[in-house]
């Protein structure tokens, strides 16, 4: 994050005075002694402006970053074996710019490139920390399993990238004001998770599970499928769910209930 050192009298009297007369940033005009006039350099006054075009650089870059999100992330599981594991292998800082990366991927899986598309987020948090399962989100904070770092057989920086991209999308779809079915919700994240590229060799394969709403890679590679019948249907089923949800949005955007659609699905891979 950016911090600006000059304090706010210095910026304000460095603006007036480019807006006074911006060629006094390099050049001074004096009068010597004779009948003419030339442009003499000065170092210390070179240096001084010097010093106020980045001040303003960095006040506008602040103004251009005032809209945008910011990350944190924090391990509370330090000396543990999933924390160890995590700060050795994955790290803060490249946690907080996966989770950058996601959002901007899930914008555009979601088709949300206007602010006025997404959810009102300013801030979203990583917290790794000693706990059963794998990771959950609440609100916008994201809390990762160590106990899961620290028994993952494998590649487990891919892993948590995955992961992370999962639970950054639900900081940002819509869940229909909670009416929506949660094997959906969870299908959502994972088929962004899917299309990122981070789906694990374990996943079911197109035309597994037993429902449409089973959730998670089942239900991913459902609403892989319909996207297929329609390009762009999952960011145009998110959107619609900002107000509520109901089955019949598979019709309106695909034309067949959820089930015909699930049996179509199903006897295209002989299931």
């Amino acid at each position: 994050m950016l911090k600006l050192h000059s304090s706010t009298e210095d910026l304000t009297a460095s603006t007036s005075l480019l807006h006074a007369n911006p060629f006094l940033l390099v050049y001074r005009m004096v009068k010597p002694t004779k009948r003419r006039y030339s442009f003499t350099f000065k170092e210390k006054e070179y240096n001084m402006r010097t010093k106020i075009m980045k001040t303003l650089g960095v006040a506008f870059l602040l103004v251009s970053a005032a809209g945008a999100v910011q990350y944190e992330a924090t391990n509370n599981a330090v000396g543990t074996p999933g924390g160890t594991r995590f700060d050795n292998e994955i790290g803060l800082d490249y946690s907080k710019q996966v989770l950058a990366t996601a959002s901007s991927f899930i914008w555009t899986t979601f088709d949300q490139q206007s602010e006025a598309d997404r959810k009102d987020v300013s801030l979203i948090t990583l917290v790794v920390e000693t706990m059963d399962g794998v990771a959950y989100t609440s609100a916008d904070t994201i809390h990762l399993s160590a106990n899961y770092v620290a028994g993952y057989s494998g590649d487990v920086r891919t892993e948590i990238v995955g992961v992370l991209y999962h639970e950054d999308t639900h900081v940002w779809q819509w869940d229909g004001r909670g009416t929506a079915n949660g094997g959906l919700i969870e299908g959502i994240a994972d088929y962004v998770r899917l299309k990122a590229g981070y789906a694990p060799s374990h996943w079911v394969q197109p035309g597994g599970g037993d429902r449409w709403d089973q959730g998670y890679d089942v239900t991913a590679r459902f609403l892989d499928y319909c996207n297929d019948l329609k390009s762009g249907f999952v960011a145009q089923l998110n959107a619609k769910m900002r107000d509520g949800y109901s089955d019949d949005f598979f019709v309106d955007l695909l034309g067949k209930t959820v089930d015909q659609l699930w049996s179509d699905y199903k006897a295209k891979y002989g299931g």
